[in-house]
């Protein structure tokens, strides 16, 4: 079978011969070092996917993504959501939104919390976190609310119980001075999201929580709008909107959060980068020790009528066989390994103590795919001084004491 002549013979110093044990020692540690990097890479951005997909599941798929609003906070309300808000791309849903902070106050306790009045015929995506109680029962006029299993339990309260909710930013002035509005509600149901969302979200019907705002009958905060991808807001955000409307979103109150993660994703990334690096440039010392004891040979090589560039090329099959052969097996080993990992560390007797019992993994292709070829792109960079000394060997100078 025909191979081109640079490819075989690099192909053949990659197998070395028995006398090369330890050049052949090296390069195969390099090969490893490679594999356990880039397994690694994979293994842990693949749980950092899928702590990320957990926090915009669990968090952000219940807070509103976004709220068109105008200057004062309010709008008329509306029995059909506004087209140029149903057309803009990533947006799948459109409901009304009155919202608001609030106190809330147990016989026990007190806590401060997010109301958001809802009009329970649109979608709600807290119905599918509903453990106890329905939403359908938030009726204009009933002031029930749903709130957080972790909030009850901080309260003390159960389903039935009445709590005071308290709004500062509606306060009136009295005679005995400036008194918040307030109004007692009755404990409709819970909802459990797994998150800290539990603590801080109160639901109840947009009727009643415009009375507590001192909303007029026919105002609310404005139109909440779900997304397909709750980061798309960064490019929302820069569509200008009509009627002069004012754009709000998530990252107003979660923006840290999620911009810690992100750093924290992207520090872990190059650390375990620095692996791969390391052991992509371990190719250097062992094809140096290869050129060194091969001088002989490639000067043979020359006399037969090799170029340079040929020459060039034999060391760099070679340096980056070990590459290709790394990043490819630690890859797919990283891949077994992320989708296994439950079980796995189940074996040994890991436990979890989080929400679900076990590490949420989320593998993205396109991920694996760019760490497999920066792995191979460093073997192929690691390859160029080392083989540039090979093709420079001057063939009288190296077979002179032969």
């Amino acid at each position: 079978m025909f191979h081109p002549v640079s490819f075989f013979i690099g192909l053949r110093y990659l197998r070395g011969r028995s006398g090369d044990r330890f050049s052949r020692f090296v390069s195969y540690m390099s090969t490893a070092g490679i594999t356990i990097g880039v397994l690694s890479l994979v293994t842990v951005l693949s749980v950092m996917n899928g702590f990320e997909q957990q926090l915009k599941d669990r968090i952000l798929g219940v807070l509103p993504q976004a709220v068109i609003s105008q200057d004062d906070g309010r709008m008329p309300v509306s029995d059909t959501a506004p087209q140029s808000l149903q057309q803009l791309s990533h947006v799948t849903h459109v409901t009304p939104i009155t919202r608001g902070e609030a106190v809330l106050q147990s016989a026990s306790s007190l806590a401060a919390g997010n109301m958001i009045g809802i009009d329970p015929s649109y979608f709600e995506p807290i119905a599918m976190h509903m453990t106890v109680g329905k939403l359908a029962n938030l009726v204009p006029g009933s002031y029930r609310v749903v709130i957080g299993q972790a909030l009850a339990n901080q309260l003390g309260v159960q389903v039935g119980d009445k709590i005071r909710l308290m709004v500062t930013s509606a306060s009136q002035y009295t005679p005995l001075g400036r008194i918040p509005s307030q109004r007692n509600f009755t404990i409709e149901g819970f909802f459990d999201t797994g998150s800290d969302v539990d603590k801080q979200l109160i639901l109840t019907n947009m009727q009643d929580a415009g009375k507590l705002l001192r909303y007029k009958a026919d105002q609310m905060t404005g139109w909440r709008l779900f997304l397909d991808d709750p980061f798309a807001v960064t490019e929302l955000a820069q569509v200008s909107m009509p009627n002069d409307w004012q754009w709000s979103d998530w990252r107003e109150q979660r923006g840290e959060l999620f911009q810690a993660v992100k750093m924290e994703k992207n520090m872990m990334g190059l650390m375990l980068g620095l692996i791969i690096g390391v052991a992509a440039f371990n190719i250097i010392s062992a094809l140096i020790m290869v050129v060194m004891e091969k001088q002989a040979e490639v000067a043979i090589l020359k006399t037969q009528g090799m170029t340079n560039r040929q020459v060039l090329m034999v060391f760099v099959v070679q340096g980056a066989s070990s590459g290709v052969i790394g990043a490819v097996s630690g890859g797919v080993l990283g891949i077994l390994l992320a989708s296994n990992l439950n079980t796995v560390m189940s074996v040994f007797g890991v436990q979890y103590l989080m929400a679900g019992g076990s590490l949420p993994i989320v593998i993205e292709p396109l991920q694996v795919i760019f760490v497999i070829l920066g792995a191979i792109l460093l073997s192929l960079i690691a390859t160029i001084f080392p083989s540039y000394r090979a093709a420079s060997v001057r063939p009288a100078e190296a077979l002179r004491y032969e």
